[in-house]
């Protein structure tokens, strides 16, 4: 445990998702768990499980038609503690035990939820905890209102809190049964604003949730990196509700949930396999960006793409990188173009593997299948079931480092060693 203990943060956060991830897996293998009859794979329990903690929810098997009751509770669970992270939600155990959280625990959480410093971390700890708790009750409240015209009273109760968890933790898994994900849904207008609402709350972070519930939603007010969160979101949300529906002309109301969903929650009122290339496209740049940075999606984050931008502009026109009257440093945008390279490499990388160990599958369904994995959205055109066991391996790979990010798993070689040899500063040509 000491050994473990000293160990950089990112590392011990890595460790703790893939043994809860190997945890719940083995619960989920349990004849408690499954459904009688159902003969459930160890690959298809792990990779339920990852994609569980990860919050992504592909599915490699129905959830209501394998698992029992009580798997699907720890389903739940593991969504839940993928999106509060695992050392947010071990320090909330320790506050409510009135245990304290030493040096190495703060600077836990400090990275698990991306934060800028450690100050008032033990109060933030406690708003995330109420806050999620609080937004998924009423998000179950307010589910309950369709859920019970469709179902026997305890099981709208149990599929209006999974559904809330769910879609607050921005993971896309559904307890509905037959794959149906939202499909039956698609002209519920509580479903679709309760579940795009709850995603949204979700994917832009504690820290901004935080900041705007102090400043009373006033946007002066806000700090920097809310401001911009807020702004790419709103800016997204608008592009990517426009640019589905011109190119598959769906209800509007169903192409905001998907351009809601798309950044990294995987809900869907409609069948992806009929969509245009032209759609899937729109929607695989959407899961690529993803949610922001402290939220419970993945992708390479609003808040990274923003600076990027902000940095190619400031490249191009010879200025400074400014934005709401805060300048973005060198260094900002150079992490910024890491995270958007590593992620490029991690993607195309996995449409390879996959390619060549499913070469019956087509690009497109691949690629949307790697995208949606990397993002953590757990939208597919249907090929997930049918994966051999070597693409699935490589999908819970993708689905490990999109929630982790990229350039936490590239840390997690980093020794530390001193670099002992300078070399002169060399000149090459670019474009």
């Amino acid at each position: 445990m000491r050994i473990l203990w000293k160990q950089s943060p990112g590392r011990i956060i890595a460790l703790g998702f893939a043994s809860v991830i190997i945890i719940g897996s083995l619960i989920l293998m349990l004849p408690i768990s499954v459904k009688d009859g159902v003969d459930l794979a160890y690959i298809d329990a792990l990779y339920t499980a990852t994609s569980a903690i990860c919050v992504t929810g592909l599915v490699a098997v129905d959830l209501f038609d394998t698992f029992t009751l009580f798997g699907q509770i720890v389903i739940a669970l593991l969504i839940q503690i993928g999106g509060l992270g695992v050392a947010t939600l071990g320090a909330g155990i320790l506050l409510a035990m009135g245990k304290r959280i030493g040096l190495k625990g703060r600077r836990l959480v400090q990275e698990s939820l991306n934060l800028f410093s450690a100050d008032g971390l033990v109060r933030l700890v406690k708003s995330v905890i109420k806050i999620s708790l609080t937004v998924e009750l009423c998000g179950a409240v307010i589910s309950f209102i369709s859920f019970s015209q469709d179902y026997p009273f305890w099981r709208a109760v149990w599929t209006s809190i999974f559904h809330a968890v769910s879609a607050f933790n921005n993971s896309g898994y559904d307890v509905f049964g037959g794959g149906k994900n939202l499909i039956l849904y698609q002209d519920d207008v509580i479903i679709n604003l309760v579940t795009a609402g709850l995603i949204i709350i979700g994917g832009i972070g504690f820290v901004v949730i935080r900041d705007l519930l102090k400043n009373k939603f006033r946007f002066s007010k806000l700090m920097f990196h809310s401001k911009v969160v807020i702004t790419m979101t709103a800016i997204l949300l608008v592009s990517g509700t426009l640019l589905i529906k011109l190119t598959d002309r769906i209800p509007w109301l169903n192409a905001f949930l998907l351009s809601t969903s798309t950044r990294t929650a995987g809900f869907s009122t409609h069948n992806l396999s009929l969509f245009s290339n032209a759609g899937l496209y729109i929607m695989m740049i959407l899961m690529f960006i993803g949610a922001s940075t402290g939220g419970t999606g993945g992708g390479i984050k609003t808040n990274t793409f923003f600076v990027l931008l902000q940095g190619i502009k400031s490249a191009a026109t010879n200025k400074d990188s400014k934005a709401f009257k805060y300048s973005i440093s060198k260094e900002t945008f150079q992490k910024a173009s890491i995270v958007t390279f590593l992620s490029i490499f991690v993607v195309f990388t996995g449409i390879y593997l996959i390619s060549a160990f499913d070469p019956h599958l087509g690009f497109r369904d691949v690629s949307f299948e790697v995208f949606s994995a990397f993002g953590t959205v757990g939208l597919s055109t249907g090929i997930t079931s049918g994966l051999s066991f070597a693409s699935k391996l490589v999908s819970i790979l993708i689905m490990f480092t999109g929630r982790l990010g990229p350039l936490t798993i590239a840390s997690l070689w980093s020794f530390g060693l001193e670099e002992r040899a300078h070399y002169p500063e060399g000149t090459i040509a670019i474009g």
